[in-house]
C-alpha cells in the first residue's frame, strides 16, 4: 500500500510481541466475539419490538421506527472512521472505549421515558458502536498465533452471520415475555465483560499511534453524505421514495456530498477514510463481492419472514423458527473452514458458496401457498452451508494484501460497505417485492369478469356455500392478493439467484496469496 511516512501519517511499528496463548487467548476470543455479537445484534433486535416500544411510549409505530433509523444512520457514519481513529488513539484503547460507551448508551436507552430520549440514546449508541466490529477482527488477527488465525476468523465470521438471525428471535421473545427495556439491558453484562477483559489482556499490547490532523472538510462531507444516504434508505419506503420531495432532496444531497468526499479524500494529505485501499485489486473486488453478496442475502432474509407472516399466516415466532435453521450449518462449518483456511482454495470455496446460495434461491422459486413447514426449513438449512463458505473466504481474499498498519482502516471501510449493502438490500427488496405483487395483482384481476366462465363458476360456488355476492368478491380479492404476493416472492428469488450466480465470475478476478498469513490478511 502507499506509504505515508513522508507526511508523518504512518505510525512507527509497535514492538514485536508474542501471540497470546492458553486461557488468555480463549478469553480474548470470547470477549471479542461477544462484543461483536452484541453490536450486530442491536441492529436487528429492536426491529420486531417497535410496536411494543411505541405502544409503551405512547407514540405511533411509524414514529417508533426512528429508534432503528437513528442507530443505523449514526453507525453508518462512524464505521468508516475506524481506521483514522485507531491510528490516532490506538486500537485497544479505541475498542475498549467503544464497548464501554456502547454499554452506557444501552443502559440510558433502557431507562428512556419518552421517544425523543430513546432516539437520542440510540443515535449515540450507533455513533460509538462504529469501531467495535472492525477492531474486534483486527485484534484477533494481531494476537492469535499465525497457525490459529484462520480459526479465530472463523469464529468471528460466525458471530457476524448469526447475530442478524438471532436479533429478531431474541427481540420478539423479550417483547412478548418481558419489558422492552431488556432489549438494551442485556447488553450491560456483555459490554462490561468485553471491555474489562480486553483492557486487562491487551493494555500492554497497544498498537502504535500517530498525531494525525483531523480532516474537518472530509469529516463533514462524510457525515452529510453517508447520513443522507442511510436516512434515505431507512425511511424511503414510508415516503414512497422519489415521489417525495424530501427523499429526493436526501438523494441529491447524498450524491453531491459523497462525490465531493471521494474527490477530496483522494487528494488529501491526511484522509479521514483510506479510499486508496481500493487501488489493491483483491480489496476492490473483495469489497464488491462482500457488499453485493450481503445485499442479496439480506434482501432474502427480509422478504422471507414478510411472506411467511403476511401471506402464509405465520406468527413472528413461527417465522423466526422457520428462518433460524440458516444458522445451524453456519455454526458448524465456520470454525472448521477458518481452521483449514490456509489449505483451501479460497476462490473455489467462494464460488461454491455463491452457487449454493443461487441454487437455494432457485429452490425458493418453487414455493407455493400449499408448502409445509419443512418445505420452508430445508432450503434454509442448505443456505447456511452457502453462508459459511461465503463470508470467510471472501474476507480473506479481500484482506490478503493489506499490511498490518492499514488493517483497521480496511476492516472499517469493508464493514461499512457491507452494512450499507445490507441496508440497500432491505430497502430495494421490500420495494421490489411490493411492486412485483402489484404487477401480478393487476394481471390476475384481468381474468375476473362476468365474461369469464371460470370466474362465474367460482363465484357461484362461493354463493352456494352461503356467501353474499360482496362476500364472494372479498374472498376472491383475498385469494388474488395471496397469489400475487406468492408470485412476487417467486420472482424476487429468481432475481436473487441471478445476482448470486453473477458473482461467481467476479471471484476469479482476485488473486489470492498462499499461506496462513495471507488467508487472514497479513
Amino acid at each position: 500500500m502507499q506509504s505515508e511516512s513522508n507526511n508523518n501519517a504512518s505510525p512507527a511499528a509497535p514492538p514485536a510481541l508474542q501471540p497470546l496463548k492458553g486461557p488468555a487467548l480463549l478469553l480474548l476470543t470470547i470477549a471479542a466475539a461477544l462484543s461483536t455479537f452484541m453490536e450486530i445484534l442491536d441492529i436487528t433486535i429492536a426491529n420486531v419490538s417497535i410496536p411494543t416500544i411505541a405502544g409503551a411510549l405512547g407514540v405511533s409505530t411509524n414514529q417508533g421506527t426512528w429508534i432503528i433509523s437513528a442507530y443505523s444512520v449514526a453507525a453508518a457514519i462512524a464505521v468508516p472512521l475506524t481506521g483514522w481513529l485507531a491510528r490516532r488513539v490506538g486500537e485497544v484503547k479505541l475498542f475498549v472505549m467503544s464497548v464501554l460507551a456502547f454499554t452506557l448508551m444501552s443502559a440510558l436507552a433502557a431507562f428512556s421515558v419518552n421517544l425523543p430520549m430513546l432516539v437520542v440514546f440510540r443515535l449515540l449508541q450507533g455513533l460509538v458502536s462504529g469501531p467495535m466490529v472492525p477492531l474486534s477482527q483486527t485484534l484477533l488477527v494481531r494476537n492469535f498465533p499465525p497457525e490459529k488465525r484462520g480459526a479465530a476468523m472463523g469464529l468471528w465470521a460466525m458471530t457476524v452471520i448469526l447475530a442478524p438471525i438471532a436479533g429478531p428471535l431474541l427481540g420478539g421473545y423479550i417483547s412478548d415475555n418481558y419489558h422492552w427495556s431488556w432489549i438494551f439491558l442485556i447488553n450491560i453484562p456483555i459490554g462490561l465483560f468485553g471491555g474489562i477483559t480486553i483492557w486487562t489482556l491487551m493494555r500492554k499490547r497497544e498498537s502504535a499511534t500517530v498525531k494525525m490532523p483531523l480532516d474537518v472538510v472530509g469529516l463533514l462531507l462524510l457525515v452529510v453524505g453517508v447520513g443522507s444516504l442511510q436516512l434515505m434508505l431507512e425511511i424511503g419506503k414510508d415516503y414512497d421514495w422519489f415521489a417525495s420531495p424530501f427523499i429526493t432532496a436526501l438523494g441529491v444531497i447524498a450524491v453531491v456530498a459523497l462525490t465531493f468526499f471521494i474527490a477530496w479524500v483522494l487528494t488529501s494529505d491526511h484522509p479521514i477514510v483510506e479510499l486508496q485501499l481500493f487501488r489493491d485489486k483483491n480489496f476492490r473486488y473483495g469489497v464488491i463481492l462482500l457488499s453485493v453478496g450481503f445485499m442479496t442475502y439480506f434482501g432474502s432474509v427480509v422478504i422471507f419472514p414478510l411472506w411467511l407472516q403476511l401471506v402464509m399466516g405465520y406468527t413472528s415466532a413461527q417465522a423466526g423458527a422457520a428462518m433460524a435453521p440458516i444458522g445451524i450449518f453456519t455454526l458448524i462449518l465456520s470454525p472448521i473452514i477458518g481452521k483449514n483456511i490456509a489449505r483451501l482454495n479460497l476462490r473455489a470455496l467462494a464460488t461454491f458458496a455463491f452457487i449454493v446460495m443461487g441454487a437455494v434461491s432457485l429452490w425458493n422459486t418453487q414455493m407455493s401457498l400449499e408448502v409445509g413447514f419443512w418445505d420452508i426449513v430445508n432450503p434454509r438449512l442448505v443456505q447456511g452451508i452457502g453462508m459459511a463458505c461465503f463470508f470467510l473466504p471472501v474476507q480473506s481474499l479481500m484482506l490478503s494484501n493489506i499490511t498490518p498498519d492499514h488493517m483497521a482502516g480496511a476492516s472499517g471501510l469493508s464493514n461499512f460497505l457491507r452494512t450499507l449493502g445490507a441496508a440497500m438490500g432491505t430497502a430495494i427488496s421490500v420495494t421490489m417485492w411490493e411492486h412485483l405483487a402489484t404487477d401480478h395483482h393487476s394481471r390476475l384481476v384481468e381474468n375476473v369478469s362476468h365474461f369469464s366462465p371460470a370466474s362465474n363458476e367460482y363465484l357461484g360456488t362461493l354463493q352456494a356455500g352461503g356467501l353474499s355476492l360482496n362476500q364472494a368478491f372479498a374472498v376472491v380479492e383475498r385469494t388474488i392478493n395471496a397469489q400475487s404476493y406468492m408470485l412476487a416472492t417467486d420472482d424476487f428469488f429468481l432475481y436473487c439467484s441471478v445476482a448470486f450466480f453473477a458473482l461467481t465470475s467476479l471471484v476469479w478476478l482476485t488473486k489470492p496469496k498462499k499461506g496462513v498469513a495471507a488467508a487472514v490478511g497479513h
